[in-house]
């Protein structure tokens, strides 16, 4: 998919990525580490890497999903995973931004690529989580339609999280055209 206002390029992960999406996961995760989590943070970027990061063909066919990077030219703006596809709900996972290019509508560009992506492969939804770190993912997910599902204090350290954070799950529903035509019918009466 490209997109010519933005001029960047959405597209599955190829072997080549690899450098430049181990860096931004590296990036992002240290930016947003808490001074009195640091240590925390590196072992969660240590652990990412090596469950996820350093093998995504592996670890996103054995989840039944996919890894896609946005480009500007030859720059890494973006990338975001999905795992589930096939099923009732997939999962959005590492939706990051480049610093340099956020603010500019591609993150919500990368968000309806994914739902689009879920919907053809016959998801009836999308779930997410996020942490009260990351307070514009938080905004983007309520406005793109999404609904918090619950909200829990996260104490496991894993591939997904890092223990010690207040997590936010949200989901979306997809309607599809049979059931938006229903839905207007009954509107109508």
């Amino acid at each position: 998919m490209v997109d010519v206002l933005n001029a960047f390029l959405i597209r599955p992960y190829e072997p080549a990525d690899h450098a430049a999406v181990r860096a931004l996961v590296i990036d992002i995760n240290r930016e947003l580490a808490p001074t009195a989590m640091r240590a925390a943070f590196e072992d969660y970027i240590a652990r990412s890497l090596r469950d996820e990061i350093d093998r995504i063909p592996e670890y996103y066919a054995a989840r039944r999903g996919c890894f896609f990077v946005a480009l500007a030219g030859d720059t890494l703006v973006g990338i975001f995973g999905l795992e589930g596809l096939e099923t009732e709900a997939a999962e959005l996972r590492r939706m990051y931004m480049h610093r340099d290019h956020r603010r500019g509508g591609i993150a919500r560009r990368l968000l309806d690529h994914a739902e689009e992506i879920c919907r053809q492969a016959g998801c009836h939804r999308l779930t997410l989580s996020t942490s009260e770190l990351q307070p514009a993912a938080l905004t983007l997910y309520r406005r793109s339609g999404y609904r918090l599902i619950r909200e829990e204090f996260s104490t496991a350290d894993t591939n997904k999280q890092v223990g010690g954070l207040r997590r936010f799950y949200f989901e979306k529903e997809f309607v599809s055209g049979s059931q938006r035509g229903n839905r207007s019918a009954s509107s109508a009466t």
